[in-house]
């Protein structure tokens, strides 16, 4: 922020992306990113960390009205299906009384030679309690409509056609509402932090999933992707880009039996997005890590998916998972409490592409030497024959002024 002398006018940067700001000196933007905390896009219970503002096409959520009823808090939908229950019948007990007044059934309480539309029905609260009992078919036996009212019968059909379907409707959407995955996906669990260390001499991302439930996940799979802002050759800035982490799509290894804890593994090769990031650059990334595990519920075969995030300060570099799995007599004991114990183990902190160089320079000490001091030895001969090539040269020159010499005396 700058501020003229003369004038009391405050001149403000504007706002924009922070890998756009070129023009900002570089210390600045450190202080600024060590003072901002890292906001994540997929919180750790799995919920997206996103809200849609702006919508101005909500009449889209009335015409998807089961989804949008399904997807409300738990103290919205029940007040809606008590709402809805209640409107209908009051508006029907409101058309009972209505033809009731209308035909001078009221005015007739009592009388033995009239016949009302509907017998025993003296008011509005009577008229109520019948339309409960119509739309929920309980049936008392008191008050019960005669066959000499033709309205009557007709409101009696139509009552009865829309109390079906709204029953139908509610029910179905507090079934649904009970029944939903999302409560499975909460016995499926993330490690707090995921690690980076060797395996089978490739440095490799990991970290661990579990299923709490004896009732397994049919056809689990797992996927990753890293959400980080880039900015493209041509200037342009993509908030929030996603890149696909391979996790076993290749080998298969991404589909899971999970019956016990696993530990999901990214080698960190060429196609890999960490491919040239080091201990010292990763703790300078702002970058987000999910990860997304979906499966079938095994009792009611519907789809449940699971989220977890890791920001830049859960990856810990250089550290394994401590072991779960023990073997009892007759059987395999997991142990919950050590699942997200991690312990520290030696792990080069280059890249994994400075890691694979000094690898094949480590390979090459053979056929390089030799081809070396076989080059070597050759530039040595040439430099030799060169200087014996000089000095007879020098030599004959020498003879040849001196035969000159002795010719002029």
């Amino acid at each position: 922020m700058e501020q003229d002398v003369e004038s009391p006018i405050t001149i403000r940067q504007p706002k924009l992306p922070k890998q756009a700001r070129e023009d900002i000196p570089k210390q600045l933007v450190d202080k600024e990113t060590s003072k901002r905390k890292i906001q994540r896009y997929v919180r750790k219970d799995g919920k997206c960390n996103v809200h849609h503002g702006n919508v101005r096409e909500t009449y889209r959520y009335l015409t998807d009205i089961f989804t949008t009823l399904v997807d409300l808090k738990w103290r919205f939908n029940l007040f809606i299906f008590v709402l809805v229950y209640t409107v209908t019948w009051l508006f029907f007990g409101f058309m009972w009384w209505l033809i009731a007044y209308i035909r001078g059934d009221l005015d007739h309480i009592g009388d033995d030679k009239w016949t009302p539309c509907v017998n025993n029905l003296n008011g509005f609260v009577s008229a109520f309690l019948f339309s409960i009992e119509t739309e929920t078919t309980i049936g008392y036996g008191y008050r019960v409509i005669t066959d000499k009212c033709p309205e009557g019968i007709v409101l009696l059909l139509v009552q009865s056609v829309l109390g079906s379907i709204v029953n139908a409707f509610m029910v179905g959407c507090m079934f649904v509402k009970i029944s939903q995955p999302k409560k499975r996906a909460e016995t499926l669990v993330f490690s707090t932090n995921a690690v980076i260390s060797m395996r089978d001499g490739r440095l490799c991302l990991m970290f661990r999933v579990g299923d709490l439930r004896n009732s397994h996940i049919v056809e689990a799979s797992i996927r990753a992707k890293l959400i980080k802002s880039k900015q493209t050759k041509e200037g342009e800035f993509i908030p929030l880009n996603q890149t696909d982490i391979n996790v076993g799509y290749d080998t298969g290894d991404d589909r899971l039996f999970l019956v016990s804890p696993l530990i999901i593994c990214h080698e960190i090769n060429q196609h890999s997005p960490f491919w040239e990031i080091s201990k010292a650059s990763l703790a300078k990334e702002e970058l987000e890590i999910v990860v997304i595990l979906e499966g079938m519920v095994e009792a009611t075969g519907m789809t449940c998916q699971a989220r977890s995030s890791y920001v830049t300060s859960e990856i810990k570099w250089g550290y394994r998972f401590t072991p779960v799995l023990t073997l009892e007599d007759g059987f395999y004991e997991v142990d919950y409490n050590s699942f997200h114990e991690i312990y520290e183990t030696n792990t080069p902190s280059c890249s994994a592409k400075e890691l694979a160089e000094m690898t094949s320079r480590s390979r090459l000490p053979l056929t390089w030497s030799v081809a070396s001091k076989l080059s070597q030895q050759g530039i040595l001969d040439a430099e030799d024959e060169a200087q014996e090539k000089n000095k007879d040269q020098a030599e004959r020159n020498g003879d040849i002024a001196n035969m000159e010499n002795e010719s002029k005396v």
